[in-house]
């Protein structure tokens, strides 16, 4: 299959979903080499016949759809944001819950996908945080992903070293327990994490929650109308003054207004308190 055959089949197709091209442009060839396996599947000679196929046969749409799943993650990435979330935004939701004599905090990562996200938001927690706060307030935290495939490998919480390479080697140390080829992390840092198989575009756990991960998801993949809806529906799962962060490349829509810049940055906003 060529690229460029590859390009125009999902330019035409990704609207029909409520996908955006942009966001594909760059991860294509993750869809691409998927689109060749099925075609074989199928038997059928290449994209163009695909393509009669999908106009013919309604039910082979969810299963492109389920092809276009980007399955791209590793630990601490785009450390700025987990710097933030260290100095920042934890010790705050952690004192705020102390000063209310709360049971803890509850955090959503949406599109958690290995669970990479998840697991260091609670290598973070227990590691920096607790000692912070002189106390042993739980995090719990929920990460919800559409793929089954993906989510088996985070309830492993078995990982390539190369999945490993943005975090700090004292983290690496603390949280995980390392052969040649694999590093499992480690029971005190799999507590209160909970993977569940969940289509963001059609459910979503309850809530409410103190923060919400949503990056490299719903404002990169998703059309403008699916992201306004979707965010909506985000922003009433938040208590008042929590925490939304999103991709350090993506953007909420102007209409929503529910959540501002915090400390103006551009990927992490909260809600209103009142």
């Amino acid at each position: 299959m060529q690229d460029i055959e590859c390009t125009e089949f999902l330019q035409r197709c990704l609207p029909r979903l409520r996908l955006r091209w942009a966001g594909y442009r760059k991860v294509r060839q993750q869809v691409c080499k998927r689109l060749s396996r099925r075609i074989r599947e199928l038997g059928l000679s290449g994209l163009s016949v695909y393509q009669s196929y999908l106009e013919s046969n309604a039910e082979e749409w969810p299963i492109l759809d389920s092809l276009c799943n980007i399955t791209i993650s590793r630990f601490y990435r785009d450390h700025s944001v987990f710097n933030v979330l260290q100095s920042s935004i934890l010790p705050k939701l952690g004192e705020e819950m102390l000063e209310t004599r709360g049971k803890g905090l509850l955090c959503w990562s949406a599109g958690c996908c290995s669970g990479e996200e998840a697991y260091t938001l609670q290598i973070i927690w227990k590691t920096f945080i607790i000692p912070l706060l002189h106390a042993n307030p739980p995090l719990r935290i929920i990460a919800t992903d559409v793929d089954h495939a993906v989510l088996e490998r985070a309830r492993k919480g078995w990982y390539r070293p190369s999945s490993l390479r943005d975090l700090p080697k004292e983290l690496i140390e603390e949280a995980f327990t390392c052969s040649e080829k694999l590093c499992s992390i480690r029971e005190p840092f799999r507590e209160n994490i909970e993977f569940f198989e969940q289509d963001i575009r059609k459910e979503m756990p309850d809530g409410p929650f103190h923060l919400i991960l949503c990056r490299n998801l719903v404002f990169t993949y998703f059309d403008e109308t699916l992201q306004r809806d979707i965010v909506e529906r985000i922003v009433e799962k938040l208590v008042p003054g929590g925490f939304l962060v999103i991709g350090t490349h993506e953007s909420i829509p102007h209409e929503v207004i529910a959540v501002t810049p915090y400390e103006n940055s551009r990927c992490i906003c909260r809600k209103a308190i009142s």
